[in-house]
């Protein structure tokens, strides 16, 4: 144990450290490795990229996932046991992709695992006014460390939850030491299952500096890929390209509560999901639940609800205000 404890002591005080990152999100398409050198510390951190890979879930390892993922009532034993089968799994993928990097364990000095959203539950989400913000992540880092031999750090979101926060974006700390500028505002958007974005102000003030959810991103997109087409996601955009924007569906999805809540605020797909779509369908003139033209209604859906809310920081920011 003192050995570790030393080695994390050590690895505080070197001027860079190799450290692989690891992300899976919340359409559960598979993992993302970025082995990267990180130099610095605070605002003189910087960031070298030196190899990536993104592995796709297997069908059963994915099947398995949506079981337990965005499920009010799931089988508990079933959730312990995929919260360290999908540990075994990721570091199975780590050793697999540090061989094909030709690289060893030894060489790496620390894993950052984000691990795999399965819930996620805010006040406003909930709404069960005795109970705090949480949310979940599986995927045991001490599986990943006891397998890889590698240092790993893992559940993030947790201390922000503590602390009174939602627990996402999670990237905002990242984005802040490396991207911000002392002469302009910058915008940092991650379009996954739920899109987000950071926002850091020009000067570098952390008290302006915010992350925010802005609503879907491919979620919905890929549970109506498999619904309709049975296909995992829309690649390049096709089966949105062969259909028309539906006015009336638009209208509804825009009506979502979630966008009158103030920025910052966070989502997930508890929230928006195939059922919610499909209830607007029932609720709207015939002629307007064409497949192609879902496909289409919910690109413009993700692209109309990220833009609005750009905008408003826009907005915001050049009157000084951003909360």
């Amino acid at each position: 144990m003192s050995h570790w404890i030393s080695k994390l002591c050590q690895l505080s005080q070197q001027e860079n450290r190799l450290i692989l990152g690891l992300m899976s999100g919340t359409s559960l398409d598979g993992l993302d490795l970025a082995l990267c050198r990180v130099n610095g510390r605070g605002l003189q951190t910087s960031l070298e990229l030196l190899r990536f890979s993104s592995l796709p879930y297997d069908v059963v390892f994915k099947d398995n996932l949506r079981k337990v993922f965005a499920q009010k009532t799931v089988d508990l034993q079933f959730l312990a046991l995929m919260n360290a089968w999908v540990g075994q799994e990721h570091a199975r993928l780590i050793l697999e992709t540090l061989a094909r990097w030709g690289l060893s364990p030894e060489q790496v000095d620390l894993i950052a695992s984000h691990g795999q959203t399965i819930m996620h539950a805010p006040r406003h989400l909930h709404q069960l006014p005795d109970m705090p913000n949480a949310t979940l992540q599986i995927g045991d880092g001490d599986h990943i460390a006891h397998q890889t031999g590698i240092i790993t750090i893992s559940d993030f979101r947790q201390k922000h939850v503590a602390a009174g926060g939602e627990g996402a974006p999670l990237a905002i700390y990242g984005d802040y030491f490396l991207y911000t500028d002392p002469k302009e505002d910058r915008i940092l958007l991650n379009i996954g299952g739920i899109a987000n974005f950071t926002f850091l102000p020009a000067g570098g003030d952390s008290a302006l500096v915010f992350a925010t959810d802005t609503g879907p991103g491919n979620t919905l997109l890929d549970a109506f890929a498999r619904a309709l087409f049975e296909q995992e996601c829309d690649k390049d955009g096709i089966l949105a390209k062969a259909g028309r924007v539906s006015p009336a569906l638009l209208e509804a999805l825009l009506q979502h509560p979630f966008f009158q809540l103030p920025m910052p605020k966070t989502t997930g797909p508890e929230m928006f999901n195939a059922a919610w779509v499909n209830a607007l369908l029932q609720r709207i003139p015939k002629g307007n639940n064409n497949p192609f033209d879902i496909m289409a209604t919910l690109t413009r859906f993700t692209a109309i609800t990220i833009a609005d809310m750009v905008a408003a920081v826009n907005r915001k920011s050049a009157v000084g205000s951003i909360m």
